[in-house]
Parts: structure tokens; sequence; C-alpha cells
């Protein structure tokens, strides 16, 4: 018997708008192909990419990300 369905962990904080010019999720700061691909990746990928989504903000300019805060 198979292990029940558990949830996926995600970083989707539902604002999926992408920055041009990083490349990034301003919600998340996930690529596209991270985000299309997320479900097929394992919970250690997964967790991987995460622990390294903080230092991804730097990479979208302050006054992009100020438009939606408090989103």
């Amino acid at each position: 018997m198979s292990d029940p369905a558990h949830p996926i962990a995600t970083p989707c904080v539902k604002l999926c708008i992408v920055d041009g010019q990083s490349g990034l999720c301003m919600g998340c700061y996930r690529t596209l192909s991270e985000v299309a691909g997320w479900s097929s990746l394992d919970d250690d990928a997964r967790a991987t990419i995460m622990a390294g989504l903080p230092s991804r903000r730097p990479r979208i300019r302050p006054e992009k990300l100020a438009l939606f805060a408090g989103r």
C-alpha cells in the first residue's frame, strides 16, 4: 500500500508576477522553470530551492517590490 498523499511544500504567496529584469516571481522569488516544474520535484529539491529564495530578493529592484508590499 502506498503512503497517503501529503501536501507539497511551496513558497507561493499567490502574487504571481514575473520581474522581466531578474526573471523571478515577485511573490516567491522562483524562476518560471522552477514554478512550472515544482510539482515534479522531490521534497529535497524543493527544500533546497526554498532555502535559497531569501537571497534572491535583492535581484529585484526595491521600487518594484514596494508596489506590492502589504498584499
